[in-house]
């Protein structure tokens, strides 16, 4: 099972009930820190068994990193990566072996290979664990580069969720903004799951810091380079990408995103186009959805055909599966957009050498600096206030070592003096605020 963009590799291998899963990703650059601990903590949001809203099935997903990095950063070599399957129960779908599950990928299987796999194979969700692996890896490379994603549970059923997902916006414990509709979500859940039934619902998706003109026209659009890998998630049967399907709904003079500067930058007014024009990312935040279909895994009887007697017959389902599997699948849906936006992002970074437009780049670069380091100061204003009124002094010598230390670490090799220089600078006109707003009080 392979992806091919135009400098990734992605291969997947293994099947739920086999002895693991993994992924190899050629074409990754060399020299890029892996987190190891970070990598763990992004798998861990989609491993099952964790509350009463997903399987209980439980599986670790601890990854193990066979080869592609050395000392915590990449050779440029693939890189490999498995997840062992230490909770399957194969025994569980014997009486299935001849007879598909509606909903499932079993009977097209049987056509295709003659059998039906144990809990789905090669098509079951277990496989997505090995899409977040690469996904988690590229989603670092973002990172370093400022580019942020964040998702939500835009719609369980019927219960929507509320508010716009926003670079300044998290959602709470259970992936939603708004605590009121998370709550509706989590009770229609637990009460299909009594009825033995399940929910669908849309995952969604924003991706904040990317740069202007990643993607091109045609086949080499955005939107069919990710929709390629979120229809790679089982259960995924719609994708969209800003206003999507309500587009149709508007007039020409309701969907164009009128052009504005701010900061001396292109900017649009609105972002019904959901960041992207002619399959190139235009630096607005890029906004897709991805829509689940209901867990075919019931506990309610349905009616199958036993495909080696050829005979009607009606099954139960057994096993541990999610009543909807939206909320895990978030993350997955996150690894997609990373792996074709890294993807996107190394051919932008290898483009273009000629002054002109690497200066292009480093005014874009240097307004998000500028626009960072505003917010940054108005938090400085807010921590001077909080000093001020307990009597703290200004400069505090053990958080900014402690600080450094942190920078140290995450610096690449090669940058690792440039970075203690900026964030000391940082501090320095952090400490530099705070007294002159002291010396403003006093005066």
């Amino acid at each position: 099972m392979n992806y091919i963009g135009e400098n990734l590799r992605l291969s997947i291998f293994g099947a739920s009930h086999e002895e693991r899963i993994g992924m190899t990703l050629d074409g990754f650059p060399a020299g890029e820190r892996i987190d190891p601990d970070a990598l763990r903590a992004f798998l861990a949001r989609r491993a099952p068994g964790q509350n009463a809203w997903s399987s209980a099935r439980s599986e670790k997903d601890e990854p193990e990193i066979l080869s592609g990095v050395q000392d915590g950063l990449s050779d440029g070599l693939p890189i490999t990566a498995v997840i062992r399957n230490t909770d399957a129960r194969s025994a569980d779908y014997a009486a299935l072996s001849t007879v598909p599950r509606p909903g499932h990928a079993d009977y097209t299987a049987w056509v295709k290979t003659g059998s039906i796999p144990a809990g789905g194979g090669a098509w079951s969700g277990r496989m997505s664990a090995a899409l977040c692996l690469a996904g988690g890896i590229c989603l670092q490379a973002l990172q370093r580069r400022g580019i942020t994603l964040l998702s939500r549970i835009a719609g369980i059923g019927s219960v929507l969720d509320e508010g716009a997902l926003t670079e300044d916006s998290r959602p709470g414990a259970f992936p939603t903004l708004s605590e009121t509709r998370g709550r509706d979500m989590i009770a229609a859940i637990a009460a299909a799951r009594e009825e033995g039934d399940s929910l669908g619902g849309v995952a969604e998706c924003a991706v904040f810091g990317l740069p202007a003109g990643l993607g091109g026209a045609l086949f080499e659009g955005l939107e069919g380079r990710i929709a390629a890998l979120l229809y790679a998630i089982p259960a995924v049967k719609g994708v969209e990408f800003g206003s999507g399907f309500a587009a149709a709904r508007l007039r020409g003079s309701e969907n164009n995103d009128p052009f504005v500067l701010r900061r001396g930058r292109v900017e649009t007014a609105t972002n019904h186009c959901g960041g992207l024009l002619g399959g190139v990312t235009d630096g607005m935040p890029l906004v897709l959805r991805a829509a689940f279909k209901p867990t075919p895994s019931i506990a309610k009887k349905q009616r199958s055909v036993d495909l080696e007697s050829m005979t009607e017959t009606e099954l139960t389902v057994p096993g541990r599966h999610d009543p909807c599997v939206v909320p895990r699948a978030l993350p997955c849906v996150e690894a997609a957009a990373a792996i074709a936006l890294c993807d996107a992002l190394i051919s932008f970074e290898r483009r273009g050498d000629d002054l002109p437009a690497l200066r292009a780049r480093i005014d874009r670069i240097d307004g998000d600096l500028q626009t960072l380091f505003e917010r940054r100061m108005e938090l400085v204003d807010r921590i001077a206030a909080y000093k001020r009124d307990r009597g703290l002094p200004v400069r505090a010598a053990a958080r900014e070592a402690e600080k450094l230390l942190s920078v140290d670490a995450r610096a690449a090799a090669d940058m690792a003096p440039y970075d203690a220089a900026f964030f000391k600078q940082l501090m320095a006109l952090s400490r530099q605020r705070q007294e002159e707003l002291r010396g403003e009080e006093r005066a």
